[in-house]
C-alpha cells in the first residue's frame, strides 16, 4: 500500500536478537514497511519486566516477545495483548556446564536468564520439571542474552539457549540436558504485542506493520538465499554451518502468517498465571488483526504469490 503521506512512526522492541525475529529484519532490508507508509525503528531492550512499562508508556508501540511477558505484564497491571505470533512452539534448549551431567547435578546451582519474567525464565521452569526440579532447587541469575560464554566456562552451571546460540552450542559439541524445541511444545513463543488501547486507536497502523511483517516471512521461506543474508547480517553469523541451521530452524518453526496459537497461548497461561489471575484468553490475545486481513483473503494471496503452504 503505497502513500503519499508522511511515514506513521513505529518502534519496535526487539528483546533478544534471535531467528524469531527475522521476519521483522526482513520487512526492513526489503521495504515492506516504507510500502507501507510505516516509518520502523527498532529499539533494542531488555525485555520480560520491561513489556508493561514500554508499552503502556509508549516508548514503543509493539515489543517481539513471548506470552508468558504479556501474562506477567498484565498481573502487575498492564493492558497488554498478542496480536500475532512469529514461533509457537518453544525453539530452546537447557545447556549444562562441563561436569553437569545428570539433574540431580544442577541441585544448588545457579542457572543464567536473560531477565525475570522472560521466556528464557518461564522455559527454564519447563525444562527444570522435565528433570523432576523446581525453582527451588536452583538459583536464577539475570546474565542477559549472551549466555552461551557462561555455561561454557561454568560461570553458570546451566542456562536456556535459544537460535543461532542452540546451534553454536551444538557445534561445539555441548550436549542439552533437556531439548524443549525437540519436543515442539506447544507455547507463544515469540508474540507480537501492543498495548491494548494503542492497539484500539491505531488499528491501521497495527495491520499495515502486520500485513508488511507477514508478506516478509512468506518470502524468507521462499527465499532461503536471501532470507540466510539478511539473517546472517543481522546476527553477525559468519559460520556457514551455524546459518543453515538458524535457517533451518526458523523454516520448520515459523508460522508464515504469523496466527497466533490459541492452544499455544492456553499453555503459557496455564503455566504461568498466578493464583486468581484471569486465564481467559482473550485477555492475552487480541485477533482482531490476523482475523480482519483473513477475511480480506491477505493469506490467501500470500499463500498463492511465494507458493508456501
Amino acid at each position: 500500500m503505497a502513500t503519499t503521506q508522511d511515514p506513521i512512526p513505529f518502534r519496535v522492541g526487539m528483546t533478544s536478537p534471535a531467528n524469531t525475529f527475522l521476519a521483522i529484519w526482513m520487512a526492513e532490508a526489503e521495504g515492506l514497511y516504507d510500502a507501507q507508509g510505516l516509518a520502523v525503528e527498532i529499539v533494542d531492550m531488555v525485555g520480560g519486566s520491561e513489556t508493561g512499562p514500554a508499552l503502556t508508556e509508549g516508548r514503543v508501540h509493539l515489543m517481539h516477545i513471548g506470552l508468558s511477558s504479556v501474562v506477567r505484564a498484565n498481573a502487575l497491571g498492564a493492558d497488554v495483548r498478542a496480536i500475532g505470533s512469529l514461533s509457537n512452539v518453544v525453539r530452546s534448549a537447557l545447556f549444562t556446564a562441563p561436569g553437569i551431567d545428570k539433574p540431580e547435578d544442577l541441585k544448588g546451582g545457579t542457572v543464567g536468564i536473560s531477565s525475570v519474567g522472560s521466556e528464557s525464565d518461564a522455559t527454564t521452569t519447563l525444562a527444570l520439571g522435565k528433570l523432576g526440579l523446581s525453582r527451588d532447587d536452583v538459583t536464577f541469575k539475570e546474565i542477559g542474552v549472551q549466555r552461551l560464554a557462561p555455561v561454557r566456562t561454568g560461570a553458570v552451571t546451566a542456562t536456556m539457549l535459544g537460535e543461532p546460540y542452540r546451534s553454536a552450542a551444538l557445534a561445539e559439541g555441548l550436549t542439552p540436558i533437556v531439548d524443549l524445541l525437540a519436543e515442539r511444545i506447544p507455547w507463544l513463543y515469540s508474540g507480537l504485542v501492543m498495548d491494548k488501547r494503542y492497539l484500539d486507536a491505531n488499528l491501521e497502523s497495527a495491520t499495515r506493520f502486520f500485513r508488511a511483517t507477514v508478506e516478509a516471512n512468506y518470502r524468507a521461506i521462499a527465499d532461503a538465499g536471501r532470507a540466510k543474508q539478511v539473517l546472517g547480517d543481522a546476527l553477525a553469523i559468519t559460520d556457514a554451518g551455524i546459518l543453515d541451521l538458524a535457517y533451518a530452524n526458523f523454516r520448520a518453526s515459523s508460522p508464515p502468517n504469523a496466527k497466533p496459537s490459541h492452544e499455544a497461548a492456553a499453555n503459557v497461561i496455564a503455566t504461568v498465571a498466578a493464583p486468581g489471575a484471569s486465564h481467559v484468553l482473550g485477555d492475552y490475545v487480541d485477533d482482531r488483526v490476523y482475523d480482519g486481513l483473513a477475511a480480506a483473503g491477505f493469506f490467501k494471496q500470500m499463500a498463492e504469490t511465494y507458493r508456501v503452504a
